[in-house]
């Protein structure tokens, strides 16, 4: 690629989760790991090897992992529970809203291989409710990084956030093109584009598919703005409305059901605050399907290609 965020390197953002809790972990004593018995797959192992005292595995039994993890704060802990995502939401939910979410409790829920880019393990494992089950829930902090520079800078800035968040990640390896010694300041989006045609609002893997539409836009003359929204909520609405005043139109890109995800946050400011028209690149009210992490994005339209049609679609909607 020939833009600034050109790369060849490719991570996947589950590793920055396990580098960035072995560093939190030598920085903070109070720090506390626990995982359902995925402690591989989670990148929790040299964690665990570093401070065994300070890890506890909870088995295939996560609605307790989450009950202990409410319990450790008590005693001034800062539990980062592990697991799939669907297993850290779907399955946990009543217990993540009732013992964690209701009393505010200072619980990191640290969810990997969200989304269809879990590939082959298919649709009961692929997740795509996760951000906004997360999302509805008061006091709830949601954090979806780009890729493992990202995820590394998020896992240790959220030790130092007081209250309950959920941190979601995956498992293939994707461009890594964020900087390595990145502040992350939760709730403040990052413009990696200045456009005056069209705002795209992009999260997680879909980041790096907007700066691929980037190029190709740029290519039709066209003029994006593409924005990180790496914090769902809460979400950073001076940076959306700026934006969205300078294009008066938007696109959202997300690896995420269009009801209750990105797009639907940024939907609803909108109407409220700007009324704009908005197109969506996400799932469209389905579930996955076991297969590669490419063929699985092809299929359900979350490519470069699809965010460059939302984006003429969405111009060609423009009043002014």
């Amino acid at each position: 690629m020939t833009q600034k965020y050109a790369t060849t390197e490719k991570k996947d953002t589950r590793s920055g989760f396990g580098v960035g809790l072995l560093e939190l972990g030598r920085q903070n004593p109070e720090v506390v790991a626990l995982c359902a018995d995925l402690t591989g797959s989670l990148k929790m192992d040299a964690f665990q090897k570093e401070f065994p005292d300070r890890f506890i595995q909870c088995g295939i039994s996560e609605a307790n992992m989450m009950g202990v993890a409410a319990g450790l704060t008590i005693g001034g802990k800062i539990p980062f529970t592990g697991t799939f995502a669907n297993f850290s939401t779907g399955r946990v939910y009543d217990q993540i809203r009732q013992s964690i979410a209701y009393s505010h409790k200072n619980v990191k829920i640290c969810a990997s291989h969200a989304g269809l880019t879990l590939g082959e393990d298919g649709a009961t494992h692929q997740i795509l409710e996760d951000i906004g089950l997360m999302k509805m829930l008061p006091g709830m902090t949601v954090i979806n990084p780009c890729d493992f520079n990202q995820t590394k800078a998020a896992t240790i800035a959220i030790a130092a956030h007081h209250g309950p968040v959920y941190l979601r990640f995956g498992r293939p390896s994707v461009p890594n093109f964020t900087p390595a010694d990145q502040k992350f300041e939760i709730g403040k989006a990052i413009t990696l584009y200045e456009g005056a045609h069209v705002s795209i609002f992009a999260t997680g893997h879909l980041v790096w598919k907007a700066i691929q539409a980037w190029e190709i836009l740029n290519n039709l003359g066209i003029s994006a703005e593409v924005i990180n929204i790496h914090t769902i909520k809460p979400l950073d609405e001076k940076t959306v409305i700026q934006s969205v005043m300078k294009t008066r139109c938007a696109v959202t890109a997300e690896e995420h059901q269009r009801n209750g995800g990105l797009g639907d946050s940024i939907a609803q400011l909108l109407s409220r605050s700007l009324p704009t028209p908005v197109e969506m690149v996400a799932v469209n009210d389905s579930f996955g399907e076991s297969g590669t992490p490419d063929e699985l994005m092809k299929k359900y339209g979350l490519e470069a290609s699809n965010i460059v049609e939302a984006v003429k679609k969405v111009i060609a909607r423009k009043t002014v």
